[in-house]
């Protein structure tokens, strides 16, 4: 493509990491009708209609956050639990919203922590005399809930009644404790989304929507140009159409179509009939399907290969019965699928990895890209099967920080195995292919905080750096965001990289990064100054009010996890 006499949108005065290995480094990017028409020096740059001098910032491509829960958002009518590390500071803070609405009906709370209580796991005794109205919390995973006593007896857990969205804990006598296990993987199916949304009110269609376009225009905000929703129930594909329809997809949005793990042909039927017939744009694509191999690590119900730490003769379990996970890609594979399957422990891992490696040997494909997203204990002898396979690591930085992950993770683990956590250095130099990502409204949207994470391996206050050896440079860091990124999604021609004739998806930071590599903790003190999507400025620090703060993703200064 040669480039025009004059350019739409021509950004100079920058470094420019463009990670194209002809012209690795610029000085300027020129921008016409979408792509990108100009990569070079500033001196021999084309006049342009709209010029900005950056000033020494630096340019790369727009951030692909290859796993981001834009319907999970963040719901203003709820209370956030980040930061609350004690029990006296989760009800304190579920109190004050019970006395400030008492036009809800239900009192919700999100990302609680699994450790709030100490050497056992709440209850509902812990949320009694807060409300007589029914109180609901989500964990910071999304994988379990915990209700008070009017709570189970709306519910009619009380009564011995299941719901269609979890698991609820029982004692010795039967009676329910307040805790639900399986919540994320029963919650997205047809039976659980209509029993949440009956239920709770947090979960109705219109507050599904206000949380997916804040969550839009935070990831706009914060220099991520596209974004992967990765558990988009079939009943759910109408609110992403919706904002496509009324042109609020300021960043482009790849869903993924969650497959519950006990559909049958009939529904992975369904699924094809849905991506075949929905209407997509240059920013929204449906396609890719979510799975689950196992659970999480912190409730003990990932599947591990050997006995959890702390709780010997105990390893957790599969998603589904061993050999039912490989039937399902094997069939999705067929289908012309690209599959998306949560794992995170190493025997979870493992049933994915062998799943994805059946699949291609039964139906002879290549290049499907398959991925496994958390990859978060990785036993030694599956580490090399992501390059040879071609499977991609989905994996996200932050949830390996320590004080994220002290206290249950850990412990749960042993420290016998902490050199499986999260190895995204080892598999980067393995050949394998890794994306790297927020896993919002789970952890902060921020991609300046996952490459903090990422340089560091330290909480956000700089303490108690944990695996230090799986620390990666920056440069490794935002090729995972960019180039790794665009790879993963089929999309390396036009995204995650800044070259004439690709697409004109690029972010403008408010510093050059690099000179922040030797004090990781400044890099938290930036911001995205400009997000470019198609060749339009959607996000312009200098002229957009700035968001209202939603659960610390802005500040840096939030407990997310995983």
């Amino acid at each position: 493509m040669t480039a025009p006499q004059t350019t739409d949108l021509l950004l100079t005065g920058a470094r420019v990491r463009t990670f194209d290995d002809a012209r690795p480094w610029a000085a300027a990017v020129g921008v016409t009708d979408g792509r990108i028409t100009y990569v070079g020096s500033a001196a021999d740059a084309p006049a342009a209609r709209e010029t900005r001098d950056l000033t020494g910032a630096l340019v790369t491509p727009g951030i692909i956050d290859s796993h981001n829960h834009l319907l999970l958002g963040f719901d203003p009518d709820a209370v956030s639990l980040e930061g609350a590390e004690t029990l006296e500071e989760v009800r304190r803070r579920i109190h004050d919203l019970a006395e400030r609405r008492p036009d809800l009906d239900w009192i919700c709370a999100e990302n609680a922590v699994y450790s709030i209580v100490p050497g056992r796991r709440p209850n509902a005794a812990d949320l009694a005399g807060l409300s007589d109205r029914p109180i609901f919390v989500t964990t910071y995973d999304q994988h379990s809930v915990w209700l008070n006593d009017a709570a189970l007896r709306a519910l009619g857990i009380a009564a011995g009644g299941d719901i269609p969205w979890g698991r609820p804990e029982r004692d010795e006598r039967g009676a329910p404790t307040g805790w639900v296990t399986d919540f994320y993987t029963s919650a997205m199916t047809r039976a659980g989304l209509a029993g949440l949304q009956r239920d709770i009110p947090m979960y109705s269609p219109e507050r599904r929507y206000r949380k997916l376009l804040g969550s839009l225009a935070l990831a706009t905000a914060s220099g991520i140009t596209t974004v992967v929703e990765p558990q988009v129930p079939l009943a759910e594909i109408g609110l992403l159409d919706r904002a496509r329809d009324a042109g609020l997809l300021s960043s482009r949005v790849i869903a993924a179509l969650f497959h519950p793990i006990d559909a049958d042909a009939a529904f992975r039927r369904d699924l094809r009939d849905a991506v075949d017939g929905a209407t997509t744009s240059d920013l929204l694509r449906f396609g890719p399907v979510k799975l689950y191999a196992d659970d999480v690590i912190e409730p003990h119900t990932a599947w591990m290969l050997d006995d959890y730490a702390n709780r010997p003769g105990h390893r957790g379990h599969p998603s589904a019965p061993v050999g039912e996970l490989t039937r399902i890609v094997t069939e999705l594979d067929r289908l012309g699928f690209q599959t998306h399957t949560h794992a995170t422990g190493d025997g979870g891992i493992r049933l994915a990895l062998d799943a994805i490696e059946a699949a291609g040997h039964t139906n002879g494909t290549r290049d499907r890209r398959h991925g496994i997203v958390h990859v978060e204990c990785l036993d030694p002898a599956d580490l090399p099967r992501f390059g040879s396979l071609g499977v991609t690591a989905a994996m996200q930085p932050r949830h390996c920080s320590p004080d994220l992950v002290a206290g249950t993770w850990m412990d749960n683990i042993g420290e016998q195995r902490w050199d499986r956590a999260w190895r995204i250095r080892s598999l980067m130099a393995s050949g394998a292919r890794v994306a790297l990502s927020s896993d919002w409204q789970v952890g902060e949207m921020d991609p300046l905080v996952g490459l903090y994470s990422a340089l560091t391996r330290a909480g956000l206050d700089g303490s108690d750096a944990w695996t230090p050896d799986e620390r990666i440079g920056l440069d490794d860091a935002l090729r995972g965001y960019t180039r790794e990124g665009a790879w993963a999604w089929h999309a390396e021609d036009d995204l995650g990289v800044l070259r004439v004739g690709a697409r004109a998806d690029l972010v403008a930071w408010s510093a050059d990064l690099y000179e922040h590599e030797s004090d990781p903790a400044a890099l938290l003190e930036q911001r995205a100054e400009l997000t470019v999507v198609g060749g339009a400025i959607v996000h312009d620090a200098e002229r957009d009010a700035p968001l209202p703060e939603q659960h610390g993703a802005l500040a840096h200064c939030s407990a997310a996890a995983h």
